[in-house]
């Protein structure tokens, strides 16, 4: 069972009700428009002129451009979205002298290492930089480069699914 929160001792006379207030800063002025010229927000109530900005509801859609063509519309459409595209999570050469010689290099130990951050995509090692160390690397693809630097530290590459 946790214990109760504690609040630290009051002395008696300083709890009254008669003293409790918001704190400063909390309590702010409500803002009331239509009450004349005087006060500085009348006639208009803050909202300009006439027309449909002035209006209750009276926004206007993000793009609209008051009838003329908008641009979003005006440009042409560009490109190809691939669907079936695969995004790899990516980790050069140079980022793999972390390790000991010998070591087994794997998604798994690469993200103890925080190496890597997102959780679902495949690795790819990529050819960024030097190695000096022997490693065993097992990722799901490995450029050429990559390919040529670890095995010319005397490693090895395996693909895995």
């Amino acid at each position: 069972m946790s214990e109760a929160k504690k609040t630290p001792a009051v002395p008696a006379g300083e709890l009254a009700p008669h003293r409790l207030a918001p704190a400063p800063g909390a309590k702010k002025r409500v803002k009331r428009v239509g009450r004349g010229v005087g006060s500085g927000h009348g006639k208009t109530s803050c909202r300009g002129g006439k027309g449909q900005t002035a209006r209750s509801g009276g926004s206007i859609a993000p793009g609209f451009e008051g009838g003329q063509m908008p641009l979003q519309r005006r440009l042409p459409k560009r490109g190809f979205h691939n669907p079936f595209r695969t995004a790899y999570e990516v980790v050069n050469v140079g980022q793999l002298e972390a390790f000991a010689a010998g070591t087994e290099v794997t998604p798994e130990a690469l993200r103890e290492r925080r190496l890597l951050r997102r959780g679902s995509a495949p690795l790819k090692i990529l050819g960024e930089g030097t190695l000096t160390r022997a490693l065993t690397v097992r990722a799901q693809a490995v450029s050429a480069a990559a390919r040529q630097k670890i095995e010319a530290a005397g490693g090895r590459v395996e693909i895995v699914a």
